[in-house]
Protein backbone atom coordinates (compact mmCIF):
# COMPACT_ATOMS: atom_id res chain seq x y z
CA UNK A 1 0.00 0.00 0.00
CA UNK A 2 1.20 3.27 -1.07
CA UNK A 3 1.44 6.01 1.44
CA UNK A 4 1.24 10.01 1.25
CA UNK A 5 4.58 12.04 0.66
CA UNK A 6 6.49 8.46 -0.06
CA UNK A 7 9.38 8.84 -2.84
CA UNK A 8 9.35 6.21 -5.80
CA UNK A 9 10.46 5.84 -8.97
CA UNK A 10 8.18 5.23 -11.77
CA UNK A 11 7.74 4.68 -15.90
CA UNK A 12 4.74 6.12 -17.11
CA UNK A 13 2.95 3.44 -19.79
CA UNK A 14 -0.06 5.65 -20.70
CA UNK A 15 -2.31 8.59 -20.59
CA UNK A 16 -5.43 8.92 -18.91
CA UNK A 17 -8.37 11.09 -20.25
CA UNK A 18 -7.51 14.52 -18.40
CA UNK A 19 -4.16 14.48 -19.99
CA UNK A 20 -1.99 12.93 -16.82
CA UNK A 21 0.65 10.46 -16.94
CA UNK A 22 -0.17 7.19 -15.63
CA UNK A 23 2.22 4.41 -14.30
CA UNK A 24 2.15 1.36 -11.29
CA UNK A 25 4.05 1.11 -8.09
CA UNK A 26 3.90 -2.12 -6.36
CA UNK A 27 0.62 -3.13 -8.83
CA UNK A 28 -0.66 0.58 -7.72
CA UNK A 29 -1.74 2.86 -10.66
CA UNK A 30 -0.52 6.18 -10.00
CA UNK A 31 -1.71 9.16 -11.69
CA UNK A 32 1.11 11.69 -12.08
CA UNK A 33 -0.08 15.55 -13.99
CA UNK A 34 2.35 16.94 -16.30
CA UNK A 35 3.71 13.41 -17.26
CA UNK A 36 4.35 11.92 -20.86
CA UNK A 37 4.18 8.16 -21.80
CA UNK A 38 8.03 6.84 -22.05
CA UNK A 39 9.04 9.42 -18.89
CA UNK A 40 11.27 7.50 -15.96
CA UNK A 41 10.12 9.68 -13.31
CA UNK A 42 11.03 9.91 -9.56
CA UNK A 43 7.45 11.04 -7.63
CA UNK A 44 6.38 12.10 -4.97
CA UNK A 45 2.95 10.20 -3.69
CA UNK A 46 0.79 13.56 -3.06
CA UNK A 47 -2.37 11.45 -2.64
CA UNK A 48 -3.64 7.91 -1.61
CA UNK A 49 -6.67 6.03 -1.98
CA UNK A 50 -7.75 2.11 -2.23
CA UNK A 51 -7.10 1.62 -5.67
CA UNK A 52 -4.75 4.22 -7.02
CA UNK A 53 -2.75 7.18 -5.76
CA UNK A 54 -1.47 10.77 -7.31
CA UNK A 55 2.08 11.47 -7.87
CA UNK A 56 4.25 14.97 -8.42
CA UNK A 57 6.67 14.97 -10.43
CA UNK A 58 10.12 15.58 -8.34
CA UNK A 59 12.24 14.54 -11.11
CA UNK A 60 12.79 13.36 -14.87
CA UNK A 61 15.02 10.60 -14.13
CA UNK A 62 14.69 9.82 -18.06
CA UNK A 63 12.69 12.12 -20.36
CA UNK A 64 10.41 11.03 -22.96
CA UNK A 65 11.26 10.87 -26.33
CA UNK A 66 7.88 12.52 -26.68
CA UNK A 67 8.31 15.10 -24.17
CA UNK A 68 9.12 18.97 -25.26
CA UNK A 69 9.61 22.61 -22.95
CA UNK A 70 5.92 23.53 -22.82
CA UNK A 71 6.06 27.16 -24.68
CA UNK A 72 3.48 28.87 -21.89
CA UNK A 73 4.76 29.75 -18.30
CA UNK A 74 1.58 28.92 -16.64
CA UNK A 75 0.24 25.58 -18.74
CA UNK A 76 1.18 23.35 -15.55
CA UNK A 77 -1.03 25.57 -12.88
CA UNK A 78 -3.89 26.99 -15.90
CA UNK A 79 -6.53 23.99 -16.42
CA UNK A 80 -6.83 24.73 -19.56
CA UNK A 81 -3.96 22.86 -21.52
CA UNK A 82 -3.31 19.36 -20.68
CA UNK A 83 -0.35 18.48 -23.28
CA UNK A 84 1.54 21.14 -24.05
CA UNK A 85 4.54 19.13 -22.46
CA UNK A 86 4.18 16.55 -25.53
CA UNK A 87 4.99 16.70 -29.40
CA UNK A 88 1.82 17.24 -31.26
CA UNK A 89 1.93 13.82 -32.64
CA UNK A 90 2.12 12.26 -30.10
CA UNK A 91 -1.16 14.60 -28.38
CA UNK A 92 -3.10 13.03 -31.36
CA UNK A 93 -2.25 9.58 -30.44
CA UNK A 94 -3.27 9.45 -27.03
CA UNK A 95 -6.49 11.07 -27.88
CA UNK A 96 -7.25 8.20 -30.98
CA UNK A 97 -6.28 6.01 -27.90
CA UNK A 98 -8.83 7.47 -25.59
CA UNK A 99 -11.74 7.06 -27.94
CA UNK A 100 -11.15 3.71 -29.09
CA UNK A 101 -10.27 2.68 -25.21
CA UNK A 102 -13.91 4.23 -24.15
CA UNK A 103 -15.73 2.02 -27.52
CA UNK A 104 -13.77 -1.30 -26.22
CA UNK A 105 -14.55 -0.64 -22.44
CA UNK A 106 -17.62 1.43 -22.16
CA UNK A 107 -19.06 0.84 -25.79
CA UNK A 108 -18.09 -3.08 -25.60
CA UNK A 109 -16.71 -2.85 -29.14
CA UNK A 110 -13.96 -5.89 -29.65
CA UNK A 111 -12.33 -4.28 -31.75
CA UNK A 112 -13.67 -0.82 -33.33
CA UNK A 113 -12.23 0.00 -36.53
CA UNK A 114 -11.51 3.74 -36.06
CA UNK A 115 -10.24 6.17 -38.70
CA UNK A 116 -6.85 7.79 -38.37
CA UNK A 117 -7.78 11.43 -36.39
CA UNK A 118 -8.14 14.68 -38.12
CA UNK A 119 -5.57 16.74 -36.88
CA UNK A 120 -5.35 20.39 -36.90
CA UNK A 121 -2.77 22.34 -38.97
CA UNK A 122 -3.17 25.24 -36.46
CA UNK A 123 -2.51 24.57 -32.64
CA UNK A 124 -2.64 28.28 -31.39
CA UNK A 125 -4.80 30.72 -31.58
CA UNK A 126 -8.01 28.83 -32.86
CA UNK A 127 -10.50 29.79 -29.75
CA UNK A 128 -13.02 32.05 -31.32
CA UNK A 129 -14.82 32.18 -27.66
CA UNK A 130 -13.16 32.76 -24.55
CA UNK A 131 -14.52 33.06 -20.73
CA UNK A 132 -12.36 34.88 -18.97
CA UNK A 133 -13.03 35.00 -14.73
CA UNK A 134 -11.86 38.66 -12.83
CA UNK A 135 -10.28 38.76 -9.42
CA UNK A 136 -7.91 40.10 -7.30
CA UNK A 137 -5.05 38.97 -5.63
CA UNK A 138 -3.86 38.98 -1.80
CA UNK A 139 -2.93 42.44 -2.51
CA UNK A 140 -5.90 43.33 -3.49
CA UNK A 141 -5.13 44.12 -7.32
CA UNK A 142 -7.23 43.56 -9.89
CA UNK A 143 -6.51 40.03 -11.79
CA UNK A 144 -7.44 37.81 -15.20
CA UNK A 145 -6.85 34.90 -16.34
CA UNK A 146 -8.18 31.57 -16.15
CA UNK A 147 -9.20 28.95 -12.98
CA UNK A 148 -6.60 26.34 -11.84
CA UNK A 149 -7.74 22.65 -12.49
CA UNK A 150 -10.75 21.66 -10.21
CA UNK A 151 -10.66 25.13 -8.24
CA UNK A 152 -11.72 28.68 -8.33
CA UNK A 153 -8.12 30.28 -8.24
CA UNK A 154 -7.82 32.34 -10.91
CA UNK A 155 -4.01 31.88 -12.53
CA UNK A 156 -3.32 34.84 -13.47
CA UNK A 157 -2.75 35.17 -18.08
CA UNK A 158 -3.04 37.99 -20.50
CA UNK A 159 -1.76 36.25 -23.29
CA UNK A 160 -3.07 32.54 -24.21
CA UNK A 161 -1.44 30.65 -26.83
CA UNK A 162 -5.08 29.21 -27.90
CA UNK A 163 -6.82 32.24 -28.43
CA UNK A 164 -6.21 35.16 -31.37
CA UNK A 165 -4.61 38.32 -31.18
CA UNK A 166 -7.97 40.68 -30.37
CA UNK A 167 -8.31 38.52 -27.35
CA UNK A 168 -5.56 39.63 -26.01
CA UNK A 169 -6.22 43.15 -26.77
CA UNK A 170 -9.55 43.18 -25.05
CA UNK A 171 -8.43 41.52 -22.31
CA UNK A 172 -5.45 44.88 -21.42
CA UNK A 173 -7.57 47.25 -22.53
CA UNK A 174 -10.83 45.93 -20.81
CA UNK A 175 -7.79 46.28 -17.43
CA UNK A 176 -6.53 49.09 -18.55
CA UNK A 177 -10.03 50.86 -18.12
CA UNK A 178 -10.82 48.38 -15.08
CA UNK A 179 -8.34 49.76 -12.83
CA UNK A 180 -8.43 53.63 -14.56
CA UNK A 181 -12.59 53.32 -13.40
CA UNK A 182 -12.30 51.99 -9.84
CA UNK A 183 -15.26 49.55 -10.80
CA UNK A 184 -15.79 47.37 -8.37
CA UNK A 185 -14.68 43.53 -8.53
CA UNK A 186 -16.68 40.88 -7.99
CA UNK A 187 -16.11 38.73 -4.71
CA UNK A 188 -17.74 34.82 -4.86
CA UNK A 189 -17.68 34.52 -0.93
CA UNK A 190 -19.40 37.69 -0.57
CA UNK A 191 -21.34 38.21 -3.70
CA UNK A 192 -20.66 41.80 -3.80
CA UNK A 193 -18.68 43.69 -6.49
CA UNK A 194 -19.60 44.55 -10.19
CA UNK A 195 -17.55 42.90 -12.64
CA UNK A 196 -17.50 38.71 -13.06
CA UNK A 197 -16.05 37.90 -16.27
CA UNK A 198 -14.92 38.88 -19.54
CA UNK A 199 -16.83 36.80 -22.27
CA UNK A 200 -15.22 37.32 -25.47
CA UNK A 201 -16.33 35.71 -29.07
CA UNK A 202 -14.76 36.24 -32.51
CA UNK A 203 -15.66 35.51 -35.77
CA UNK A 204 -12.72 33.89 -37.78
CA UNK A 205 -13.86 33.83 -41.30
CA UNK A 206 -14.58 37.16 -41.15
CA UNK A 207 -12.74 38.78 -38.19
CA UNK A 208 -15.62 40.51 -36.36
CA UNK A 209 -15.29 40.56 -32.57
CA UNK A 210 -18.05 40.49 -29.78
CA UNK A 211 -16.89 41.76 -26.17
CA UNK A 212 -19.51 41.11 -23.51
CA UNK A 213 -18.83 42.24 -20.20
CA UNK A 214 -20.28 40.02 -17.26
CA UNK A 215 -22.18 42.56 -14.37
CA UNK A 216 -23.22 41.92 -10.72
CA UNK A 217 -25.50 44.07 -11.64
CA UNK A 218 -27.66 46.78 -14.11
CA UNK A 219 -24.45 48.13 -15.46
CA UNK A 220 -20.64 50.30 -15.57
CA UNK A 221 -19.63 53.47 -14.37
CA UNK A 222 -17.76 54.59 -17.39
CA UNK A 223 -19.02 52.53 -20.31
CA UNK A 224 -18.43 55.34 -23.03
CA UNK A 225 -14.96 55.68 -21.95
CA UNK A 226 -14.45 51.60 -21.79
CA UNK A 227 -16.87 51.58 -25.63
CA UNK A 228 -14.08 54.20 -26.90
CA UNK A 229 -10.76 52.41 -25.40
CA UNK A 230 -12.04 48.86 -26.95
CA UNK A 231 -12.93 50.34 -30.42
CA UNK A 232 -9.16 51.88 -30.32
CA UNK A 233 -7.26 48.83 -29.16
CA UNK A 234 -9.50 45.50 -30.31
CA UNK A 235 -9.00 44.70 -34.18
CA UNK A 236 -12.51 43.89 -35.78
CA UNK A 237 -14.45 44.85 -32.92
CA UNK A 238 -18.05 44.97 -33.91
CA UNK A 239 -19.72 45.38 -30.83
CA UNK A 240 -20.03 45.73 -26.61
CA UNK A 241 -22.59 44.07 -24.48
CA UNK A 242 -22.96 44.17 -20.78
CA UNK A 243 -24.26 40.53 -19.38
CA UNK A 244 -26.62 40.81 -16.18
CA UNK A 245 -25.80 37.84 -13.85
CA UNK A 246 -26.69 38.67 -10.24
CA UNK A 247 -27.06 35.07 -9.17
CA UNK A 248 -24.98 33.37 -6.96
CA UNK A 249 -23.68 30.54 -9.18
CA UNK A 250 -20.77 29.57 -11.28
CA UNK A 251 -22.86 29.78 -14.62
CA UNK A 252 -20.81 32.17 -16.19
CA UNK A 253 -23.82 34.42 -17.80
CA UNK A 254 -26.90 35.67 -17.24
CA UNK A 255 -29.70 35.62 -19.15
CA UNK A 256 -30.31 39.20 -19.92
CA UNK A 257 -27.73 41.30 -22.26
CA UNK A 258 -27.31 44.95 -23.41
CA UNK A 259 -26.06 46.04 -26.34
CA UNK A 260 -23.94 49.31 -25.38
CA UNK A 261 -22.30 49.80 -28.75
CA UNK A 262 -22.65 48.02 -32.43
CA UNK A 263 -24.62 44.89 -32.97
CA UNK A 264 -25.87 42.23 -30.59
CA UNK A 265 -24.35 39.42 -32.89
CA UNK A 266 -21.22 38.91 -35.28
CA UNK A 267 -21.48 37.18 -38.41
CA UNK A 268 -18.94 34.27 -39.48
CA UNK A 269 -18.41 32.23 -42.92
CA UNK A 270 -18.19 28.01 -42.51
CA UNK A 271 -18.55 26.09 -45.16
CA UNK A 272 -19.36 28.20 -47.60
CA UNK A 273 -22.52 29.78 -45.79
CA UNK A 274 -22.74 33.06 -43.69
CA UNK A 275 -23.68 32.39 -39.86
CA UNK A 276 -24.89 34.72 -37.26
CA UNK A 277 -23.55 34.41 -33.71
CA UNK A 278 -25.55 36.07 -30.84
CA UNK A 279 -23.92 35.68 -26.82
CA UNK A 280 -25.36 32.56 -26.09
CA UNK A 281 -25.17 30.52 -29.31
CA UNK A 282 -23.57 27.55 -29.42
CA UNK A 283 -20.72 27.49 -32.29
CA UNK A 284 -17.97 25.20 -32.04
CA UNK A 285 -15.02 26.63 -30.85
CA UNK A 286 -12.27 25.91 -33.34
CA UNK A 287 -13.58 27.23 -37.14
CA UNK A 288 -11.02 25.81 -39.68
CA UNK A 289 -11.91 22.05 -37.51
CA UNK A 290 -15.19 22.62 -37.70
CA UNK A 291 -15.02 22.10 -41.18
CA UNK A 292 -13.32 19.28 -41.50
CA UNK A 293 -16.15 17.78 -39.02
CA UNK A 294 -19.27 18.96 -40.98
CA UNK A 295 -17.59 17.49 -44.08
CA UNK A 296 -17.31 14.00 -42.77
CA UNK A 297 -20.67 14.64 -41.34
CA UNK A 298 -22.20 15.45 -44.91
CA UNK A 299 -19.80 12.43 -46.28
CA UNK A 300 -21.80 9.79 -43.45
CA UNK A 301 -25.21 11.61 -44.22
CA UNK A 302 -25.34 10.18 -47.71
CA UNK A 303 -27.36 12.07 -49.03
CA UNK A 304 -28.92 12.31 -52.26
CA UNK A 305 -30.75 15.15 -52.62
CA UNK A 306 -34.47 13.56 -51.78
CA UNK A 307 -33.73 12.84 -47.91
CA UNK A 308 -35.81 14.01 -44.64
CA UNK A 309 -32.82 15.19 -41.88
CA UNK A 310 -33.59 16.07 -38.31
CA UNK A 311 -30.69 17.75 -36.79
CA UNK A 312 -30.96 17.51 -33.15
CA UNK A 313 -29.08 19.85 -30.73
CA UNK A 314 -29.12 21.73 -33.82
CA UNK A 315 -27.65 25.41 -32.12
CA UNK A 316 -27.08 28.13 -34.49
CA UNK A 317 -27.91 25.62 -37.35
CA UNK A 318 -24.66 24.98 -38.79
CA UNK A 319 -24.40 21.10 -39.03
CA UNK A 320 -28.27 20.88 -40.70
CA UNK A 321 -27.90 24.61 -42.82
CA UNK A 322 -24.58 22.80 -44.25
CA UNK A 323 -26.48 19.56 -45.55
CA UNK A 324 -29.74 21.27 -46.68
CA UNK A 325 -28.70 21.76 -50.33
CA UNK A 326 -28.12 18.31 -50.44
CA UNK A 327 -31.15 16.88 -48.82
CA UNK A 328 -35.09 17.44 -49.54
CA UNK A 329 -35.66 19.13 -46.34
CA UNK A 330 -34.13 19.71 -43.05
CA UNK A 331 -36.01 19.72 -39.40
CA UNK A 332 -33.59 21.76 -36.35
CA UNK A 333 -34.30 21.25 -32.83
CA UNK A 334 -32.64 23.54 -30.18
CA UNK A 335 -33.40 24.59 -26.36
CA UNK A 336 -31.84 28.16 -26.85
CA UNK A 337 -34.30 30.23 -27.58
CA UNK A 338 -31.98 32.93 -29.08
CA UNK A 339 -29.63 29.96 -31.13
CA UNK A 340 -32.81 29.16 -32.49
CA UNK A 341 -33.70 32.38 -33.80
CA UNK A 342 -29.91 33.03 -35.18
CA UNK A 343 -30.93 29.45 -37.23
CA UNK A 344 -34.08 30.90 -38.91
CA UNK A 345 -31.85 34.01 -39.68
CA UNK A 346 -29.11 32.21 -40.49
CA UNK A 347 -31.46 30.23 -43.54
CA UNK A 348 -32.57 33.14 -44.66
CA UNK A 349 -29.41 34.94 -45.03
CA UNK A 350 -27.89 32.00 -47.03
CA UNK A 351 -30.94 32.02 -48.83
CA UNK A 352 -31.83 28.13 -47.74
CA UNK A 353 -35.70 27.45 -47.91
CA UNK A 354 -36.16 23.94 -47.15
CA UNK A 355 -35.39 24.18 -43.24
CA UNK A 356 -37.36 24.39 -40.26
CA UNK A 357 -36.16 24.79 -36.96
CA UNK A 358 -38.21 24.31 -33.33
CA UNK A 359 -37.35 25.80 -30.03
CA UNK A 360 -37.90 22.56 -27.25
CA UNK A 361 -36.21 19.99 -26.15
CA UNK A 362 -34.66 17.21 -27.95
CA UNK A 363 -36.38 14.31 -26.52
CA UNK A 364 -39.57 16.44 -26.77
CA UNK A 365 -39.24 17.46 -30.60
CA UNK A 366 -39.03 13.79 -31.38
CA UNK A 367 -41.50 12.19 -30.02
CA UNK A 368 -44.15 15.28 -31.17
CA UNK A 369 -42.76 14.87 -34.94
CA UNK A 370 -43.17 11.22 -34.48
CA UNK A 371 -46.71 12.08 -33.28
CA UNK A 372 -47.23 13.86 -36.20
CA UNK A 373 -46.12 11.45 -38.78
CA UNK A 374 -42.65 12.91 -39.62
CA UNK A 375 -39.87 9.71 -40.54
CA UNK A 376 -36.84 11.36 -41.05
CA UNK A 377 -34.31 9.72 -42.86
CA UNK A 378 -31.22 10.86 -41.77
CA UNK A 379 -31.16 11.93 -38.14
CA UNK A 380 -28.37 13.77 -36.66
CA UNK A 381 -27.08 14.01 -32.94
CA UNK A 382 -24.90 16.35 -31.54
CA UNK A 383 -25.59 16.62 -28.02
CA UNK A 384 -23.61 18.32 -25.09
CA UNK A 385 -20.82 16.70 -22.89
CA UNK A 386 -23.58 14.66 -20.69
CA UNK A 387 -24.84 12.62 -24.32
CA UNK A 388 -28.13 11.67 -25.11
CA UNK A 389 -30.73 10.58 -22.52
CA UNK A 390 -31.75 6.73 -23.13
CA UNK A 391 -35.63 8.12 -23.50
CA UNK A 392 -34.15 10.23 -26.50
CA UNK A 393 -32.38 7.29 -28.04
CA UNK A 394 -35.36 4.74 -28.07
CA UNK A 395 -37.09 7.68 -29.51
CA UNK A 396 -34.70 8.10 -32.53
CA UNK A 397 -33.94 4.44 -32.73
CA UNK A 398 -38.06 4.32 -32.74
CA UNK A 399 -38.69 6.78 -35.81
CA UNK A 400 -36.11 4.04 -38.13
CA UNK A 401 -33.74 6.43 -39.51
CA UNK A 402 -31.81 4.55 -42.43
CA UNK A 403 -28.21 6.58 -40.57
CA UNK A 404 -27.83 8.37 -38.04
CA UNK A 405 -24.86 10.97 -37.65
CA UNK A 406 -23.75 10.88 -34.07
CA UNK A 407 -20.92 14.23 -33.05
CA UNK A 408 -19.89 13.70 -29.64
CA UNK A 409 -17.12 15.79 -27.73
CA UNK A 410 -17.42 13.19 -25.01
CA UNK A 411 -15.56 9.43 -26.00
CA UNK A 412 -17.31 7.83 -22.86
CA UNK A 413 -21.05 9.05 -22.96
CA UNK A 414 -20.45 8.38 -26.81
CA UNK A 415 -19.43 5.06 -26.28
CA UNK A 416 -22.34 4.66 -23.65
CA UNK A 417 -25.37 5.37 -26.34
CA UNK A 418 -23.71 3.82 -29.34
CA UNK A 419 -23.90 0.56 -27.39
CA UNK A 420 -27.74 1.52 -26.57
CA UNK A 421 -28.20 1.82 -30.00
CA UNK A 422 -26.44 -1.01 -31.26
CA UNK A 423 -29.24 -3.09 -28.92
CA UNK A 424 -32.00 -1.03 -30.74
CA UNK A 425 -30.86 -2.28 -33.94
CA UNK A 426 -28.20 0.29 -35.20
CA UNK A 427 -24.79 -1.16 -36.41
CA UNK A 428 -22.00 1.23 -36.33
CA UNK A 429 -20.16 2.43 -39.23
CA UNK A 430 -17.31 4.91 -39.54
CA UNK A 431 -15.86 6.25 -36.78
CA UNK A 432 -13.71 9.52 -37.33
CA UNK A 433 -11.97 11.48 -33.83
CA UNK A 434 -11.11 15.53 -35.14
CA UNK A 435 -9.31 17.33 -32.93
CA UNK A 436 -10.89 20.28 -32.55
CA UNK A 437 -9.68 21.34 -29.16
CA UNK A 438 -5.51 20.88 -29.81
CA UNK A 439 -3.62 20.68 -26.04
CA UNK A 440 -6.32 20.49 -24.06
CA UNK A 441 -7.80 16.97 -23.08
CA UNK A 442 -10.93 17.62 -24.98
CA UNK A 443 -11.33 15.46 -28.42
CA UNK A 444 -14.30 15.01 -31.28
CA UNK A 445 -15.42 12.47 -32.75
CA UNK A 446 -18.40 11.70 -35.84
CA UNK A 447 -19.88 8.53 -36.03
CA UNK A 448 -22.40 7.29 -38.51
CA UNK A 449 -24.87 4.60 -37.70
CA UNK A 450 -27.08 2.48 -40.09
CA UNK A 451 -29.91 0.76 -39.67
CA UNK A 452 -29.53 -3.13 -39.59
CA UNK A 453 -31.12 -4.58 -42.20
CA UNK A 454 -34.28 -6.82 -41.44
Amino acid sequence: MLKKNELHEIEITGMTAEGNGVGRVDGIAVFVPGAAAGDRLRIHIVKTAKTYAVGKIQEILVPSTHRMESDCPVSLQCGGCAYRHITYSEELHAKETRVRDALMRIGGMQNPEIQPIVGSQNVNGYRNKAQIPLGKDKQGNLIAGFFANHSHRIVPCTHCALQPKPFEQALLAFLEWANQSGESVYDETTHKGKIRHLYLRAAQGTGEVMICVVVNGNGLKGEESLVTLLRERVDGLKCVLINNNREDTNVVLGRRFRTVWGQDFITDKMYGLQFRISPMSFYQVNHDQAEKLYALANDYAGLTGKETVLDLYCGTGTIGLSMASRAGRVIGVEVVEQAVENARENAKLNRIENTEFLCMDANEAAQQLTQRGEKPDVVVLDPPRKGCTPELIHTVAGMSPSRIVYVSCDPATLARDVKLFRELGYTTGLITPVDLFPRTKHVECVVKLERAEG
